[in-house]
Protein backbone atom coordinates (compact mmCIF):
# COMPACT_ATOMS: atom_id res chain seq x y z
CA UNK A 1 0.00 0.00 0.00
CA UNK A 2 2.78 2.25 0.84
CA UNK A 3 3.79 2.36 -2.79
CA UNK A 4 0.47 3.09 -4.11
CA UNK A 5 0.56 6.14 -1.67
CA UNK A 6 4.03 6.60 -3.07
CA UNK A 7 2.90 6.68 -6.64
CA UNK A 8 -0.39 8.75 -5.77
CA UNK A 9 1.06 11.50 -4.26
CA UNK A 10 4.28 11.87 -6.89
CA UNK A 11 1.70 11.80 -9.74
CA UNK A 12 -0.38 14.47 -7.94
CA UNK A 13 2.79 16.46 -7.57
CA UNK A 14 4.18 16.38 -10.69
CA UNK A 15 0.30 16.84 -12.42
CA UNK A 16 0.04 20.28 -9.88
CA UNK A 17 3.14 21.47 -11.31
CA UNK A 18 3.25 20.97 -14.92
CA UNK A 19 -0.65 22.26 -14.86
CA UNK A 20 0.69 25.82 -13.43
CA UNK A 21 3.14 25.69 -16.21
CA UNK A 22 1.04 24.81 -18.89
CA UNK A 23 -1.52 27.55 -17.87
CA UNK A 24 1.08 30.46 -17.58
CA UNK A 25 2.51 29.20 -20.99
CA UNK A 26 -1.24 28.89 -22.43
CA UNK A 27 -1.83 32.90 -21.06
CA UNK A 28 1.45 34.18 -22.70
CA UNK A 29 1.20 32.30 -25.99
CA UNK A 30 -2.58 33.07 -26.16
CA UNK A 31 -3.38 29.63 -26.30
CA UNK A 32 -7.31 29.53 -25.98
CA UNK A 33 -10.04 29.50 -27.82
CA UNK A 34 -12.99 32.07 -27.99
CA UNK A 35 -16.22 31.23 -25.85
CA UNK A 36 -18.60 28.89 -27.50
CA UNK A 37 -22.35 29.43 -27.11
CA UNK A 38 -22.63 25.92 -24.93
CA UNK A 39 -20.21 27.36 -22.86
CA UNK A 40 -20.96 27.77 -19.28
CA UNK A 41 -17.61 29.82 -18.18
CA UNK A 42 -17.28 33.73 -20.17
CA UNK A 43 -13.67 34.16 -19.57
CA UNK A 44 -11.32 32.83 -22.58
CA UNK A 45 -9.58 30.20 -20.49
CA UNK A 46 -6.80 27.65 -21.99
CA UNK A 47 -8.08 24.00 -22.51
CA UNK A 48 -4.39 22.52 -22.89
CA UNK A 49 -4.20 20.99 -19.25
CA UNK A 50 -4.81 17.26 -20.52
CA UNK A 51 -1.10 18.26 -21.65
CA UNK A 52 0.05 18.23 -17.83
CA UNK A 53 -2.22 15.42 -17.29
CA UNK A 54 -0.82 12.72 -19.42
CA UNK A 55 2.60 13.82 -18.65
CA UNK A 56 2.38 13.52 -14.67
CA UNK A 57 0.82 9.84 -15.84
CA UNK A 58 3.64 9.29 -18.13
CA UNK A 59 5.95 10.54 -15.49
CA UNK A 60 4.38 8.11 -13.02
CA UNK A 61 4.67 5.38 -15.57
CA UNK A 62 8.39 5.90 -15.95
CA UNK A 63 9.19 5.78 -12.74
CA UNK A 64 7.23 2.46 -11.82
CA UNK A 65 9.84 0.92 -14.79
CA UNK A 66 12.42 1.91 -12.14
CA UNK A 67 10.53 0.72 -9.09
CA UNK A 68 10.88 -3.29 -7.93
CA UNK A 69 7.33 -3.48 -6.12
CA UNK A 70 5.92 -2.53 -9.87
CA UNK A 71 8.51 -4.91 -11.76
CA UNK A 72 5.59 -7.63 -11.99
CA UNK A 73 3.49 -5.19 -14.19
CA UNK A 74 6.23 -4.45 -16.74
CA UNK A 75 6.63 -8.21 -16.91
CA UNK A 76 6.12 -8.33 -19.98
CA UNK A 77 5.97 -4.73 -21.10
CA UNK A 78 4.04 -4.70 -23.88
CA UNK A 79 0.34 -4.06 -22.13
CA UNK A 80 2.57 -0.85 -20.67
CA UNK A 81 4.03 1.17 -23.50
CA UNK A 82 0.62 0.48 -25.66
CA UNK A 83 -1.59 2.00 -22.57
CA UNK A 84 1.55 4.90 -23.21
CA UNK A 85 1.68 5.09 -26.67
CA UNK A 86 -2.39 4.96 -26.72
CA UNK A 87 -2.71 7.70 -24.12
CA UNK A 88 0.06 9.97 -26.32
CA UNK A 89 -2.28 9.73 -29.48
CA UNK A 90 -5.31 10.74 -27.72
CA UNK A 91 -3.90 13.48 -26.32
CA UNK A 92 -2.46 14.55 -29.37
CA UNK A 93 -5.53 14.57 -31.05
CA UNK A 94 -7.07 15.83 -28.08
CA UNK A 95 -4.88 19.02 -28.04
CA UNK A 96 -5.42 19.42 -31.82
CA UNK A 97 -8.91 19.37 -31.28
CA UNK A 98 -8.82 21.57 -28.38
CA UNK A 99 -7.27 24.45 -30.55
CA UNK A 100 -8.61 23.76 -33.96
CA UNK A 101 -11.66 21.53 -33.68
CA UNK A 102 -11.26 18.52 -35.60
CA UNK A 103 -14.04 16.73 -37.57
CA UNK A 104 -15.82 14.28 -35.34
CA UNK A 105 -15.05 11.19 -37.50
CA UNK A 106 -11.38 12.01 -37.21
CA UNK A 107 -11.31 12.46 -33.24
CA UNK A 108 -13.11 8.61 -33.65
CA UNK A 109 -11.14 7.19 -35.66
CA UNK A 110 -8.36 7.93 -33.18
CA UNK A 111 -9.98 6.71 -30.54
CA UNK A 112 -10.23 3.62 -32.03
CA UNK A 113 -6.74 3.16 -32.77
CA UNK A 114 -5.58 4.13 -29.51
CA UNK A 115 -8.32 1.22 -28.48
CA UNK A 116 -6.48 -1.00 -31.22
CA UNK A 117 -3.07 -0.36 -29.94
CA UNK A 118 -4.55 -1.20 -26.14
CA UNK A 119 -6.31 -4.09 -27.24
CA UNK A 120 -4.16 -5.53 -29.90
CA UNK A 121 -1.04 -4.00 -29.25
CA UNK A 122 -0.75 -4.73 -25.74
CA UNK A 123 -3.07 -7.72 -25.22
CA UNK A 124 -5.53 -6.35 -23.29
CA UNK A 125 -9.14 -7.82 -24.25
CA UNK A 126 -12.25 -9.07 -22.14
CA UNK A 127 -11.45 -12.39 -21.90
CA UNK A 128 -13.98 -13.11 -19.58
CA UNK A 129 -17.57 -12.31 -18.47
CA UNK A 130 -18.21 -12.78 -14.37
CA UNK A 131 -21.65 -13.92 -14.45
CA UNK A 132 -20.83 -17.80 -13.37
CA UNK A 133 -18.26 -18.79 -15.46
CA UNK A 134 -18.91 -17.09 -18.50
CA UNK A 135 -15.77 -16.69 -21.02
CA UNK A 136 -15.43 -15.20 -24.10
CA UNK A 137 -13.59 -17.92 -26.82
CA UNK A 138 -13.95 -15.32 -30.04
CA UNK A 139 -10.46 -13.70 -30.41
CA UNK A 140 -12.41 -11.04 -32.73
CA UNK A 141 -15.71 -11.17 -30.24
CA UNK A 142 -13.10 -10.47 -27.84
CA UNK A 143 -11.18 -7.59 -29.42
CA UNK A 144 -14.11 -5.65 -31.17
CA UNK A 145 -16.05 -5.59 -27.14
CA UNK A 146 -12.71 -4.12 -25.86
CA UNK A 147 -12.55 -1.78 -28.13
CA UNK A 148 -15.64 -0.63 -28.48
CA UNK A 149 -15.80 -0.61 -24.67
CA UNK A 150 -12.83 1.30 -24.31
CA UNK A 151 -14.69 4.23 -27.16
CA UNK A 152 -17.41 4.42 -25.34
CA UNK A 153 -15.81 4.95 -22.06
CA UNK A 154 -13.80 7.91 -23.39
CA UNK A 155 -16.42 10.04 -24.68
CA UNK A 156 -18.93 9.53 -22.02
CA UNK A 157 -16.38 11.41 -19.63
CA UNK A 158 -15.39 13.67 -21.85
CA UNK A 159 -19.32 14.31 -22.70
CA UNK A 160 -19.65 15.44 -18.62
CA UNK A 161 -16.66 17.80 -18.95
CA UNK A 162 -18.98 20.98 -18.74
CA UNK A 163 -18.09 22.50 -15.32
CA UNK A 164 -15.38 23.59 -13.87
CA UNK A 165 -14.31 20.64 -11.46
CA UNK A 166 -16.44 18.44 -12.46
CA UNK A 167 -14.74 15.73 -14.73
CA UNK A 168 -11.35 15.90 -12.35
CA UNK A 169 -13.67 15.22 -9.15
CA UNK A 170 -16.02 12.66 -10.38
CA UNK A 171 -12.68 10.53 -11.97
CA UNK A 172 -11.40 11.26 -8.50
CA UNK A 173 -14.05 10.01 -6.70
CA UNK A 174 -14.75 6.80 -9.02
CA UNK A 175 -11.01 5.91 -9.55
CA UNK A 176 -10.58 6.08 -5.25
CA UNK A 177 -13.48 3.37 -5.08
CA UNK A 178 -12.70 1.48 -7.92
CA UNK A 179 -9.20 1.39 -6.22
CA UNK A 180 -10.25 0.10 -3.19
CA UNK A 181 -12.53 -2.64 -5.21
CA UNK A 182 -9.47 -3.82 -7.33
CA UNK A 183 -7.16 -4.29 -4.19
CA UNK A 184 -9.65 -5.98 -1.80
CA UNK A 185 -10.70 -8.42 -5.21
CA UNK A 186 -6.84 -8.90 -6.05
CA UNK A 187 -5.93 -10.16 -2.34
CA UNK A 188 -9.54 -12.41 -2.70
CA UNK A 189 -8.24 -13.92 -5.72
CA UNK A 190 -4.84 -15.44 -3.38
CA UNK A 191 -2.42 -13.64 -5.77
CA UNK A 192 1.09 -13.38 -4.33
CA UNK A 193 1.68 -9.49 -4.96
CA UNK A 194 -0.64 -6.89 -4.49
CA UNK A 195 0.98 -4.91 -7.69
CA UNK A 196 -1.06 -5.50 -10.71
CA UNK A 197 -1.78 -3.37 -13.53
CA UNK A 198 -5.41 -2.33 -12.71
CA UNK A 199 -4.83 -0.82 -8.86
CA UNK A 200 -1.73 0.96 -10.45
CA UNK A 201 -3.46 2.72 -12.63
CA UNK A 202 -6.47 3.53 -10.81
CA UNK A 203 -3.41 4.94 -8.29
CA UNK A 204 -2.20 7.38 -11.08
CA UNK A 205 -5.71 8.22 -11.80
CA UNK A 206 -6.35 9.36 -8.56
CA UNK A 207 -2.77 11.53 -8.49
CA UNK A 208 -3.13 13.22 -12.09
CA UNK A 209 -7.20 14.12 -10.71
CA UNK A 210 -5.36 15.21 -7.19
CA UNK A 211 -2.81 17.10 -8.84
CA UNK A 212 -5.20 18.90 -11.93
CA UNK A 213 -8.48 19.46 -9.39
CA UNK A 214 -6.62 22.73 -7.82
CA UNK A 215 -6.17 25.00 -10.84
CA UNK A 216 -9.22 23.53 -12.02
CA UNK A 217 -11.81 24.07 -9.25
CA UNK A 218 -14.38 26.83 -9.67
CA UNK A 219 -13.56 29.71 -10.93
CA UNK A 220 -11.38 27.36 -13.21
CA UNK A 221 -8.03 28.95 -14.39
CA UNK A 222 -7.72 26.33 -16.66
CA UNK A 223 -9.60 23.14 -18.45
CA UNK A 224 -8.53 19.61 -18.82
CA UNK A 225 -9.86 19.74 -22.39
CA UNK A 226 -10.56 16.66 -24.70
CA UNK A 227 -7.17 15.60 -24.28
CA UNK A 228 -7.35 15.35 -20.88
CA UNK A 229 -10.76 13.39 -20.12
CA UNK A 230 -10.17 11.66 -23.35
CA UNK A 231 -7.47 9.88 -21.71
CA UNK A 232 -8.56 9.89 -18.07
CA UNK A 233 -11.51 7.61 -19.83
CA UNK A 234 -8.89 6.11 -21.70
CA UNK A 235 -7.22 4.60 -18.72
CA UNK A 236 -10.50 4.10 -16.36
CA UNK A 237 -11.39 2.16 -19.38
CA UNK A 238 -8.15 0.24 -19.41
CA UNK A 239 -7.65 -0.31 -15.47
CA UNK A 240 -11.69 -1.66 -15.38
CA UNK A 241 -10.88 -4.48 -18.02
CA UNK A 242 -7.22 -5.48 -17.19
CA UNK A 243 -8.83 -6.89 -13.86
CA UNK A 244 -12.68 -7.20 -14.84
CA UNK A 245 -12.17 -8.64 -18.15
CA UNK A 246 -9.10 -11.42 -17.45
CA UNK A 247 -10.59 -12.44 -14.24
CA UNK A 248 -11.50 -16.18 -13.97
CA UNK A 249 -14.71 -16.08 -11.83
CA UNK A 250 -13.40 -19.41 -10.69
CA UNK A 251 -10.38 -18.29 -8.40
CA UNK A 252 -12.67 -16.11 -5.96
CA UNK A 253 -13.88 -18.43 -3.28
CA UNK A 254 -17.42 -18.04 -3.08
CA UNK A 255 -17.02 -18.67 1.25
CA UNK A 256 -15.10 -14.93 0.95
CA UNK A 257 -17.89 -13.22 -0.60
CA UNK A 258 -20.80 -14.58 1.75
CA UNK A 259 -23.70 -17.06 1.83
CA UNK A 260 -24.77 -15.99 -1.58
CA UNK A 261 -22.89 -15.93 -4.38
CA UNK A 262 -25.32 -14.05 -6.83
CA UNK A 263 -23.64 -10.45 -5.88
CA UNK A 264 -20.28 -12.04 -5.74
CA UNK A 265 -21.27 -12.78 -9.61
CA UNK A 266 -21.94 -9.69 -10.64
CA UNK A 267 -20.16 -6.89 -8.48
CA UNK A 268 -16.96 -7.79 -10.75
CA UNK A 269 -18.73 -6.18 -13.94
CA UNK A 270 -21.40 -4.00 -11.79
CA UNK A 271 -19.35 -1.67 -9.68
CA UNK A 272 -16.86 -0.96 -13.03
CA UNK A 273 -20.05 -0.23 -14.84
CA UNK A 274 -21.47 2.62 -11.65
CA UNK A 275 -18.59 4.28 -11.39
CA UNK A 276 -19.00 5.95 -14.61
CA UNK A 277 -22.67 5.59 -14.35
CA UNK A 278 -23.32 9.68 -14.33
CA UNK A 279 -21.11 9.91 -17.37
CA UNK A 280 -22.25 6.87 -19.59
CA UNK A 281 -26.08 7.99 -18.71
CA UNK A 282 -25.17 11.25 -19.96
CA UNK A 283 -23.54 9.86 -23.05
CA UNK A 284 -26.46 7.53 -23.62
CA UNK A 285 -29.20 10.22 -23.32
CA UNK A 286 -26.93 12.92 -25.56
CA UNK A 287 -26.50 10.01 -28.02
CA UNK A 288 -30.24 9.00 -28.57
CA UNK A 289 -31.16 12.98 -28.31
CA UNK A 290 -28.82 13.43 -31.42
CA UNK A 291 -29.76 11.19 -33.35
CA UNK A 292 -33.35 11.28 -32.94
CA UNK A 293 -33.04 14.82 -34.13
CA UNK A 294 -31.43 13.41 -36.67
CA UNK A 295 -27.70 14.57 -36.03
CA UNK A 296 -24.27 13.17 -35.54
CA UNK A 297 -23.85 12.02 -31.77
CA UNK A 298 -20.80 13.88 -31.55
CA UNK A 299 -22.61 17.01 -32.42
CA UNK A 300 -22.35 19.49 -29.02
CA UNK A 301 -25.30 20.40 -28.02
CA UNK A 302 -26.39 22.46 -24.56
CA UNK A 303 -28.77 19.31 -23.03
CA UNK A 304 -26.41 17.70 -20.84
CA UNK A 305 -26.98 16.70 -17.57
CA UNK A 306 -24.70 19.17 -16.45
CA UNK A 307 -26.45 22.03 -18.19
CA UNK A 308 -30.26 20.65 -17.04
CA UNK A 309 -28.73 21.12 -13.47
CA UNK A 310 -28.03 24.46 -14.39
CA UNK A 311 -31.17 24.87 -16.13
CA UNK A 312 -32.74 23.30 -12.50
CA UNK A 313 -31.28 26.56 -10.49
CA UNK A 314 -28.16 25.08 -9.24
CA UNK A 315 -25.25 27.12 -9.11
CA UNK A 316 -22.26 25.78 -10.99
CA UNK A 317 -20.37 24.83 -8.23
CA UNK A 318 -23.53 23.38 -6.23
CA UNK A 319 -24.14 21.55 -9.71
CA UNK A 320 -20.68 20.12 -9.80
CA UNK A 321 -21.20 19.26 -5.80
CA UNK A 322 -24.39 17.38 -6.62
CA UNK A 323 -22.39 15.08 -9.38
CA UNK A 324 -19.76 14.32 -7.05
CA UNK A 325 -22.29 13.11 -4.38
CA UNK A 326 -23.96 10.89 -6.79
CA UNK A 327 -20.96 9.20 -7.81
CA UNK A 328 -19.94 8.42 -4.27
CA UNK A 329 -23.09 7.45 -3.29
CA UNK A 330 -23.92 5.10 -5.79
CA UNK A 331 -20.36 3.61 -6.31
CA UNK A 332 -19.62 3.39 -2.12
CA UNK A 333 -23.01 1.77 -1.77
CA UNK A 334 -21.85 -1.21 -3.75
CA UNK A 335 -18.81 -1.35 -2.78
CA UNK A 336 -20.48 -1.60 1.00
CA UNK A 337 -22.72 -4.63 -0.26
CA UNK A 338 -19.69 -6.57 -1.51
CA UNK A 339 -17.25 -6.15 1.42
CA UNK A 340 -20.09 -6.25 4.06
CA UNK A 341 -20.90 -10.02 1.76
CA UNK A 342 -17.00 -10.86 2.15
CA UNK A 343 -16.63 -9.91 5.87
CA UNK A 344 -19.99 -11.56 6.98
CA UNK A 345 -21.03 -8.59 8.11
CA UNK A 346 -24.41 -8.63 10.06
CA UNK A 347 -27.31 -8.32 7.29
CA UNK A 348 -24.06 -8.78 5.01
CA UNK A 349 -25.49 -6.25 1.79
CA UNK A 350 -28.12 -4.57 3.84
CA UNK A 351 -25.07 -1.99 5.35
CA UNK A 352 -24.40 -1.48 1.67
CA UNK A 353 -28.27 -1.51 0.31
CA UNK A 354 -28.92 1.25 3.96
CA UNK A 355 -26.15 3.43 2.48
CA UNK A 356 -27.64 3.35 -0.60
CA UNK A 357 -30.92 4.23 -0.35
CA UNK A 358 -30.75 7.16 2.39
CA UNK A 359 -28.01 8.32 0.12
CA UNK A 360 -30.04 8.48 -3.00
CA UNK A 361 -33.08 9.86 -1.19
CA UNK A 362 -30.92 12.68 0.10
CA UNK A 363 -29.24 13.45 -3.24
CA UNK A 364 -32.91 13.50 -4.95
CA UNK A 365 -33.73 16.10 -2.32
CA UNK A 366 -30.65 18.28 -3.18
CA UNK A 367 -30.68 17.60 -6.87
CA UNK A 368 -35.25 18.56 -7.40
CA UNK A 369 -35.04 21.27 -4.10
CA UNK A 370 -34.07 24.17 -6.34
CA UNK A 371 -36.66 23.64 -9.30
CA UNK A 372 -39.25 24.77 -6.46
CA UNK A 373 -36.56 27.71 -5.82
CA UNK A 374 -36.75 28.91 -9.29
CA UNK A 375 -40.37 28.38 -10.05
CA UNK A 376 -41.15 30.60 -7.05
CA UNK A 377 -38.44 33.27 -8.37
CA UNK A 378 -39.83 33.05 -11.67
CA UNK A 379 -43.43 33.75 -10.71
CA UNK A 380 -42.31 36.51 -8.41
CA UNK A 381 -40.72 38.42 -11.26
CA UNK A 382 -42.92 37.79 -13.80
CA UNK A 383 -45.60 39.38 -10.95
CA UNK A 384 -44.09 42.09 -10.75
CA UNK A 385 -43.47 42.81 -14.51
CA UNK A 386 -47.16 42.65 -15.31
CA UNK A 387 -48.16 44.34 -12.38
CA UNK A 388 -48.36 48.30 -12.47
CA UNK A 389 -46.75 50.47 -9.77
CA UNK A 390 -49.31 51.47 -7.90
CA UNK A 391 -47.77 54.68 -7.25
CA UNK A 392 -46.94 55.84 -10.68
CA UNK A 393 -50.01 58.15 -12.80
CA UNK A 394 -50.72 56.48 -16.43
CA UNK A 395 -50.24 59.93 -18.72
Amino acid sequence: MKQYLFTIILTAAITFTLTAVVWRLSLRFKLYPGIRERDVHKTPTPRLGGVAIFLGIAAAFGVSAANPFFSTIWMPPQAMWSILAAALLIAVIGVVDDLWDLDWMIKLGAQFLAAGVITIGGGLQILSLPFGDMLVFSSWLSITMTMFAIVIVMNAVNFIDGLDGLVAGVCLISNGVFFAYSYIVTRDTGASSFFNLSTFLAAVLIGACLGFLPMNWSPAKIFMGDSGALVLGLLMATSAISLTGQLDPSVIDPERIGRSGLLGAFIPILLPLLVVLLPLLDFGLAVLRRMSAGRSPFSPDRKHLHHRMLDLGHRDRDAVLIFYAWTAVISLAVLLMYVGAREDWPGQYLPGVGFGVVGIAACLVITLNPTRSRKKAGAAVAENTAAPDQNTVEP
